[in-house]
């Protein structure tokens, strides 16, 4: 197949071109796809596979490789049993902001699914990565998250009971826990410590998020404490990688260009 036009310098399709300078016809196919993305438009459907095999004169496993990645990248989503094209990810900063005010700012409605709220005494592990004590009763929340009704995420909040003895009864697990123990219990924030990576969800975190177990997830991991220093919680958040990008602010640090590292 030819590619005259990809080709030229400049074009889009560059970037997929490997040191031997043969394009890969998925990636011509997923660069021309991306094109008609454009033209269609957030929630318009794709044509079939077949449809698109005859257009670019391809194979349909060229055709679904191409669709793969843009999947992958966010930038499609399944509709049934169709495919649509997606809207721009959620940005969530890396802060002690909740999850409820990062997806109001971009004007989305977050929500969550209560999943299991569960009571046992605090393992070993737990105490060690938390501060809390070895065998004091904890509360184990477990919610999926939402962004107008879609399933972007799963949340698990471990607490001590003795912080919030009433979280059974008092706390509405379709809302943000951070404004919970703000205005109804007094407790704020003081510090966290946070750690993200890239993981697969297990089969049944995706099947509770509704994604395929081969989708790249972002996991965060995070360790709050209150203003007085005291250990609050536990968090480990799964977020859908093509849903997601988080963002952080850098300051300089008096000299140079700020953000920037040798």
């Amino acid at each position: 197949m030819d590619y005259p036009n990809d080709q030229a310098p400049g074009a889009p399709v560059r970037s997929g071109v490997p040191e031997h300078g043969r394009v890969p016809k998925y990636y011509a196919v997923k660069t021309r796809l991306v094109l008609l993305l454009d033209e269609l438009g957030e929630g318009e459907s794709l044509p079939t596979e077949r449809d698109l095999s005859v257009r670019y004169e391809v194979s349909r496993e060229t055709v679904r490789q191409a669709l793969r990645e843009l999947l992958l990248e966010g930038r499609l989503r399944r509709a049934g049993r169709g495919t649509v094209v997606a809207g721009p990810k959620l940005e969530q900063p890396l802060s002690l902001a909740s999850y409820t005010e990062g997806v109001r700012r971009q004007g989305r409605r977050p929500g969550r699914t209560l999943i299991s709220l569960d009571q046992f005494p605090c393992p070993d592990r737990l105490a060690e990565e938390t501060g809390f004590e070895r065998g004091e009763a904890v509360w184990h929340l477990e919610r999926v998250l939402l962004a107008d009704d879609e399933r972007t995420g799963l949340e698990s909040t471990y607490v001590t009971v003795a912080r919030v003895p009433r979280l059974d009864s008092d706390f509405d697990p379709d809302s943000s826990f951070y404004v919970y123990l703000r205005d109804r219990l007094g407790i704020g924030f003081g510090d966290a410590d946070e750690r993200l990576e890239t993981v697969l969800a297990t089969p049944r975190e995706a099947l509770l998020i509704g994604t395929p177990p081969a989708l790249p997830m972002l996991l965060i991991h995070r360790v709050s404490r209150d203003t007085g220093g005291r250990p609050l919680e536990r968090v480990r958040s799964l977020y859908r990688g093509d849903r997601f990008s988080f963002t952080t602010h850098l300051e300089g640090l008096g000299t140079g260009r700020p953000g920037m590292t040798d």
